[in-house]
C-alpha cells in the first residue's frame, strides 16, 4: 500500500471521528405569543352582553302603567287617587298611567277621558266639566260603585243597600228610573243608578258619580 493511500485513509477517519463529536444544533423555538387576538379570546373569557334597561318615563308620568286590575275604587269624591275638582291637566298624574282623550275637539267645556284598557267609552270613563274633573261612569257590571252597587243588580237589591238614601226620579227616555243617592258623609258627590223599569225586578243599566250639574246629564256631553 503506497504511504499516499494510507495518509488518506488516516485523514477520512479523523474526520468522520470529529463529526460523530459535534455538538447538534438546536432547533429554533417560535418566540412566545405576549397579546393574544381579541378573536381568539376563550368564549368563557368574553365580556358578557350588555343589559338594556327598560325605558323608563321622563316625563314624571309611569308608561303603560296605572291602577288597571283595579274595579273597586269608585267613592263619593272621585275614583281612587283621582278626586272631584282636579285639573283635566293633572288627571294623568293622579291616575298614575295614561289617558285618552274623547270628544274634546269643538266642545273644551265638556268631554271625556278613558285608561288605556278602556275598549269603548261605556265601558268607564271619566267626564271633564270646564277644565275639571266632574263625573265618572260606567256600563260594565265590573265595577263597584260606592255602597256595593252594581250593574245588573235589580232595583229592589239597590233598595236594600241604600235604604232610605234613595230619590227616585223618571227616565228621560224609557219606562226607567234614576235612583239618585247623595253622600252619606254630607259631600258634594251623588251617585245615580239608571234602570230599565219601575217594578223592584228592574235591572240597573249604568252608574255614574259626580258633582252637580254634572251628574245629571242624561246626554253626557251631548
Amino acid at each position: 500500500m503506497s504511504r499516499t493511500f494510507l495518509m488518506l485513509a488516516l485523514v477520512a477517519s479523523l474526520a468522520a471521528c470529529t463529526a460523530e463529536r459535534a455538538p447538534v444544533a438546536a432547533e429554533p423555538q417560535p418566540a412566545p405569543v405576549t397579546d393574544q387576538p381579541a378573536e381568539d379570546v376563550p368564549p368563557a373569557t368574553a365580556p358578557a352582553a350588555m343589559q338594556i334597561e327598560p325605558e323608563t318615563a321622563t316625563d314624571g308620568v309611569a308608561q303603560n302603567s296605572g291602577p288597571d286590575g283595579d274595579r273597586d275604587l269608585a267613592r263619593f269624591d272621585g275614583y281612587g287617587d283621582v278626586r272631584f275638582g282636579i285639573a283635566a291637566a293633572d288627571m294623568e298624574r293622579a291616575w298614575g298611567g295614561r289617558l285618552a282623550t274623547l270628544g274634546k275637539e269643538g266642545n273644551e267645556s265638556c268631554y271625556f277621558m278613558t285608561p288605556t284598557w278602556v275598549e269603548m267609552p261605556a265601558e268607564f270613563n271619566f267626564m271633564i266639566g270646564d277644565g275639571r274633573f266632574a263625573r265618572y261612569g260606567t256600563e260594565s257590571d265590573r265595577f263597584t260603585a260606592p255602597g256595593g252597587g252594581r250593574v245588573g243588580m235589580t232595583k229592589g237589591e239597590i233598595a236594600k243597600r241604600y235604604d232610605g238614601r234613595i230619590e227616585e226620579r223618571p227616565h228621560k227616555y224609557t219606562d226607567g228610573q234614576y235612583l239618585r243617592i247623595t253622600d252619606p258623609a254630607g259631600g258634594k258627590g251623588v251617585l245615580v243608578f239608571e234602570t230599565d223599569g219601575k217594578a223592584d225586578a228592574a235591572a240597573v243599566t249604568e252608574w255614574r258619580v259626580g258633582l252637580a250639574p254634572e251628574v245629571d246629564y242624561v246626554e253626557g256631553c251631548s
